[in-house]
């Protein structure tokens, strides 16, 4: 018996273990072991993290471009940047350039680490002729304000005697005066939307420092250093520009590069799933689809509050379609994701290991869970078709 489905694969990646990308692809083997004949779409997400590039690059047909720049301690590294599938928008993420990752946990210091290569990225996509380019900034080494972006860019940030400032947060308690008399004026010019999916104001209890400063290994006095530095930054910035951005939510994201967009550029900051879906034509393929499988890592009571998963299952639902999250692990209230058109959540692991093993199987494991799920939902199919023909 032929069974022609039209299924959409959308999974973010699984976080230290698997891309957006092989995630899909190892749903997609798994799936195809049971409906071969199957028409599959696969649409990877991502949240303005790692990963953001590939997943859009690969969604649109578009290529990615590498880079050599100044990564957050100032040591070369090999970025990416990608060029969509219309030919027209380029896409960058913070991670590549100035993410956490870049800097081994013995070394990470938000006083001292620069966002200075995510602004070489955009001029490199600048350079190239851009005018749109979308910006994903998860996961970021960084607490500068995006200083050194706009460093990067031609905008001087000086202390009291003129001179330019070092790299890094906390440097920014020296700052003098705001220079913007050298900026490139393609990066004013340019359209430029920003994936963001966090509210936080640039400083104070829920800003960029104190919520995000000890993930990046700022210890609580560096955290009040960090953000009166970041303080002073806002007052200088606002001064030099016109704009009052650091209360907007969103401004503290990435180290309060969210903020540094918003001053030096016409930047717009929006929720990353929200610009996934508007970027790969997600909602058409949903909404002429039979099934649509999602997934993420960890899927918990924090998937709800607009993770993948939940965007997923709330566009499905709009559609009538029904949604299925294959997860890495299941956390606690997990099922708070089927009230957002999540119809079942699938823990792929099948027997008790520990996370070292599950990461380095996490592709074959998937694979084998999407089986498992097709293999249900083809026995739903000859039931529903038994039970009509008795009729």
């Amino acid at each position: 018996m032929c069974y022609e489905v039209r299924i959409v694969i959308a999974p973010d990646s699984y976080k230290g273990s698997l891309s957006a990308v092989e995630v899909a692809n190892a749903m997609e083997k798994g799936i195809l072991k049971v409906f071969p004949d199957a028409e599959v779409f696969k649409i990877p997400i991502a949240d303005g993290g790692e990963g953001t590039v590939e997943s859009l690059v690969m969604a649109t047909g578009g290529r990615i471009v590498h880079e050599t720049v100044v990564g957050p301690i100032g040591q070369p590294v090999h970025a990416h940047w990608g060029i969509l599938g219309d030919g027209q928008t380029a896409v960058i993420e913070m991670a590549s350039a100035s993410g956490l990752p870049l800097v081994t946990p013995r070394n990470r210091d938000p006083r001292i680490t620069s966002s200075y290569g995510t602004g070489q990225l955009i001029r490199a996509a600048l350079d190239g002729g851009f005018r749109k380019i979308i910006v994903g900034i998860g996961g970021s080494a960084t607490n500068d304000g995006g200083a050194g972006m706009a460093s990067a860019l031609g905008v001087k940030f000086l202390d009291s005697l003129g001179r330019e400032l070092v790299p890094g947060g906390a440097a920014l308690a020296q700052l003098a005066q705001v220079d913007i008399s050298g900026i490139d004026i393609r990066f004013q010019e340019s359209e430029f939307v920003v994936a963001c999916d966090v509210d936080n104001p640039l400083c104070g209890a829920l800003g960029a420092s104190a919520v995000y400063g000890p993930q990046k290994g700022a210890a609580p006095d560096v955290v009040c250093e960090l953000d009166a530095a970041l303080c002073n930054f806002a007052t200088l910035a606002r001064k030099a520009t016109g704009k009052d951005v650091a209360d907007r939510p969103g401004a503290g994201a990435a180290g309060g590069l969210g903020a540094g967009l918003m001053y030096f550029s016409g930047a717009i900051l929006r929720p990353g799933v929200e610009i996934v879906f508007e970027t790969t034509g997600l909602p058409s393929l949903v909404q002429t689809a039979d099934l649509i499988i999602t997934g993420e890592g960890m899927t918990d009571s924090q998937t709800a509050f607009g993770k993948a998963p939940a965007g997923i299952g709330n566009l499905a639902k709009k559609y009538g379609k029904i949604a299925i999250c294959l997860s890495g692990s299941l956390g606690t209230g997990a099922e708070d994701v089927l009230k957002h058109g999540i119809q079942a959540v699938i823990d792929i692991i099948p027997r008790p290991m520990n996370l070292q093993e599950c990461m380095a199987s996490a592709a074959s494991m998937i694979e084998i869970a999407a089986s498992r799920m097709a293999r249900l939902l083809k026995a739903g199919i000859l039931l529903r078709t038994e039970s009509a023909e008795l009729r």
